[in-house]
């Protein structure tokens, strides 16, 4: 297997969830290393504001308008993150095809192509074999993001319960496994898999600051396809 190109084995894709406002600086900053982002939104919230408070300091989350939706992502892949982020372990099945697909559908129509990749909303346990199988079988979604970092670069058998290699708060690991994959050589695929929340960045003044260290040890690298979620896993 090669990713893309018949000269590399080694990938790196970046997922973000939620679709807000923050996610314009995130493309803007992902575009000028030439990196590639699965953006995983809502469709029922679009456009409504929110602020979390963390650490005493009010953080906007303020979800992006459905109506830039295709131009903010245009070059990026829009992904599935369900209607309304419930937790779908605990819903019925019913439910979960609601929640999965009709958002899917919706998304479709906002970018104007088809959406066929997901990332499980909540934390904690957010996913299962159960629920895995429900979007298989009755969606038309063809891969599924968990939260689970596993610190690999290995490819993955279940593309329903996928799990990604680091988190973008967990700069000491992305770093290490950064400096660790761009050194690396190998005779068989390998893929760096980095999630989070482009709000996340707005934690502390230095998160924006190292986020873009990471972009520019990670890229312009021969050897390395950088793509969307789609564009690795399928």
């Amino acid at each position: 297997m090669y990713f893309k190109e018949q000269s590399k084995r080694k990938a790196i894709t970046f997922s973000f969830d939620d679709g807000i406002t923050q996610d314009f600086r995130l493309v803007d900053l992902l575009n000028q290393y030439g990196l590639k982002c699965t953006f995983n939104l809502n469709s029922e919230f679009l456009g409504k504001r929110g602020i979390i408070n963390y650490n005493g300091r009010k953080i906007s989350q303020y979800k992006v308008h459905p109506s830039d939706v295709k131009s903010l992502y245009e070059g990026h892949e829009v992904a599935v993150h369900t209607l309304t982020h419930p937790n779908l372990t605990t819903l019925e099945e019913a439910e979960v095809i609601r929640q999965v697909e009709q958002d899917r559908l919706n998304l479709s129509e906002l970018v104007e192509y088809e959406v066929v990749g997901m990332a499980y909303p909540c934390g904690g346990v957010n996913n299962d074999d159960r629920t895995a199988e429900i979007i298989r079988n009755h969606t038309g979604v063809k891969y599924c993001r968990t939260i689970t970092q596993n610190h690999s670069f290995a490819l993955q058998a279940n593309l329903y319960r996928f799990n990604p290699t680091a988190h973008t708060l967990d700069f000491e690991n992305l770093m290490r496994h950064g400096r660790q994959f761009v050194e690396l050589e190998t005779d068989t695929p390998q893929i760096f898999y980095i999630w989070g929340h482009s709000y996340e960045m707005d934690f502390s003044p230095d998160n924006w600051i190292r986020l873009e260290e990471f972009f520019r040890l990670i890229s312009n690298k021969d050897d390395i396809f950088y793509g969307t979620n789609k564009e690795v896993l399928l």
